[in-house]
This record gives C-alpha cells, structure tokens and sequence, in this order.
C-alpha cells in the first residue's frame, strides 16, 4: 500500500491559537482529510535562538523542524503581517532551513509550499504573503498557484475551526488539495527517476545510430 504523502505546518506566532495558527490548521485538516500524514510546527516550537550558520548543531526545537521538512512532501507556512512583511520568529525558523543545504533534497527542493499570511487589513496580509512566496522561491520550494491572504478584520473563525468566510475557507481548502496533489505527483516521479535515468543511455545511443 502507498505510504500517504507527508505535509508539515509550520507558522503562527508565539500565541498559540493566532489567527494565522488557526489558518494553518484548516489548511492541516483539509490536507489530512485528503489522505496525507500532517504535523504542525507552531507558537512555542517557533521559539529557536537566532539562526547562526557557525553553529555546529541547532538545538533541539530547531532539530524537530529540521527533520520534519526532511522528509515532507509538502509544506504550509502561515504568517501574520508585522509592519508589511513576516516576523522574525518565523524568519529566523525559515532561516533554519539552511542547515538542509547538503540534503539529498536541498531545503525545499522538489516540495510544494502552501502560504497564508493574515493581517488586519488587506495591505499587510498582501505584501506579507508576497514575501512569503519570495522566501520560499530562495528556498528552491515551489509556491503553490493559490497562496491566500486573510484580512481578520472581516474574517475569523468559527468554534469548530473553520473560516466564517465560506470564500476563504474554500480557498484554504484548495491550497491543501494543491500541496498534497504536488506532493503524490512528485513522490511517484522520484520513484520513477532510476528507471528513467536508465533508459537515457540508450535513448542516447539510438539517435546517435541515425
């Protein structure tokens, strides 16, 4: 049986149940119900020292991050706007990810990353996300098509989790679907590399006998 595709979280603030955590979890959810393995990285677990590359080894919550978007197919990263752009809690995690360079994957090489970025109003939520898929593309990840910027001023959030703006909470849902169908696709196309690889060769060397 196919292993389920695995898709971590990773954002909010240090306040667990922000705006943007909660966010996050609709986005979790939707992704889990369409048969993919999630874990969240939020609020206390973003708490790391300040990234520095002369560190022999991160600590521990920088450890678990690490290993989780090792062996992620997909990623969510949520944010909220502070002053236009995301914070330096989650900067500094996505900073982190440097540690990933020497990686059989190199930091986000070959994972689609959701985005989601909140702020109150639409200007920030907007260059917030826009920094967000900036960040993600020098990370070598692939932004999905979809990225959504919520304005808490108009939306929230319901008792059982979901977005009181069925146009929002349809959108998160489709970033999800987005991450895990990038995520099942590029899964099977690393199982099919070996095989390709080896037919190049002959491929080669039937056109050379043209």
């Amino acid at each position: 049986m196919q292993q389920a595709v695995k898709v971590v979280g990773i954002g909010g603030s240090s306040r667990p149940g922000s705006t943007a955590e909660r966010g996050l979890r609709v986005v979790l959810a939707e992704a889990a119900r369409l048969g993919a393995d999630v874990s969240l990285i939020a609020g206390a677990d973003l708490v790391m020292p300040l990234y520095d590359p002369r560190a022999a080894s991160p600590e521990p919550r920088a450890r678990r991050m690490l290993a989780a978007i090792a062996g992620a197919d997909g990623v969510v990263l949520a944010s909220p706007a502070y002053h236009g752009t995301v914070p330096g809690l989650l900067k500094n995690a996505l900073d982190h990810i440097e540690q990933l360079r020497d990686d059989e994957r190199p930091y986000l090489t070959g994972r689609a990353v959701g985005c989601l970025a909140v702020g109150q109003g639409w200007q920030g939520a907007v260059t917030t996300l826009a920094t967000l898929r900036d960040v993600v593309h020098a990370l070598r990840g692939w932004p999905t098509p979809l990225g959504v910027a919520l304005n808490s001023a108009t939306a929230g959030f319901t008792a059982s989790g979901e977005c009181d703006d069925p146009h929002i909470q349809r959108q998160l849902n489709e970033v999800a679907a987005q991450v895990v169908e990038f995520g099942e696709a590029h899964r099977a196309l690393r199982a099919a590399a070996p095989t390709a690889r080896a037919a190049v060769p002959t491929s080669l060397t039937a056109l050379q006998a043209r």
